[in-house]
């Protein structure tokens, strides 16, 4: 076989020229302790409050204590995957949720993903999870009535847009009952009706989106879903993804 001079040195030039150079910088961390949907990292010196980490196997996790040398986190995901020694990289990322007019109808997970098998939710805006609440003189007099649909509340006790309202009773009272017949009178109006299920069955949030579909209620409700079989940070941040 017959080596060419001429074509090896344009073969390495045509190789050094189509050459580029990729430097992927990043702070990385180790974990020194993990346990109950907690870890602790090692070396994250620069991390934020309310900072997205990266966990191997796929795993979120939000930087909430941060410590002289250690940063403690809680682990969106099995936190039996995680292990002593493990890297952790930060994002540089504050929490935050995808919102938006494609949010509806769907159900998502307690950081934001779709799990109503219906493909990915393809948002433009996001939010941050963690923000300051308006004082009392920014905030807008409650002025618009709520139609819930249930004449004994309408009557007697209406409820104002942006008003906030609880809902308290034994079980099997009828609290999720009221919650759902509201969401239902809503169909045709210009509201968004968020549905947060932390701690329930999954069989609860299905029937749930069984009774919003009848009714033709999903097109304006989106649920956020945090059942009983999931980790405990999944259901603490549950409700503040609903309030985003």
């Amino acid at each position: 076989m017959e080596i060419k001079v001429d074509e090896i040195s344009e073969l390495l030039r045509k190789q050094i020229t189509d050459f580029e150079k990729k430097v992927d910088v990043s702070e990385i961390g180790t974990v020194v302790s993990v346990g109950d949907g907690i870890a602790r990292i090692y070396g994250l010196d620069k991390c934020m409050a309310s900072e997205l980490l990266e966990f191997p196997s796929n795993i979120m996790g939000m930087a909430l204590n941060l410590e002289e040398d250690t940063v403690g986190a809680v682990l969106f995901g099995e936190d039996s995957l995680i292990h002593e020694g493990d890297i952790v990289k930060r994002t540089g990322r504050i929490m935050s949720v995808p919102v938006g007019e494609e949010m509806r109808g769907r159900v998502v997970n307690a950081i934001g993903q779709p799990i109503d098998g219906k493909g990915p939710i393809n948002t433009k805006e996001t939010r941050i999870v963690d923000v300051v609440a308006p004082g009392i003189v920014d905030r807008q007099p409650v002025s618009e009535p709520m139609q819930t649909g249930l004449k004994a509340i309408d009557s007697m006790i209406p409820l104002g847009r942006g008003q906030r309202e609880l809902i308290i009773g034994d079980r099997q009272t009828g609290k999720t009952a009221i919650a759902i017949d509201t969401i239902i009178n809503q169909k045709g109006g210009d509201v968004t009706c968020i549905y947060v299920a932390v701690g329930q069955k999954r069989s609860n949030v299905a029937r749930v989106m069984k009774t919003l579909e009848e009714n033709g209620a999903m097109e304006h409700t989106i649920i956020v879903s945090a059942t009983a079989s999931e980790p405990a940070p999944m259901q603490y941040i549950a409700p503040y993804i609903g309030c985003s």
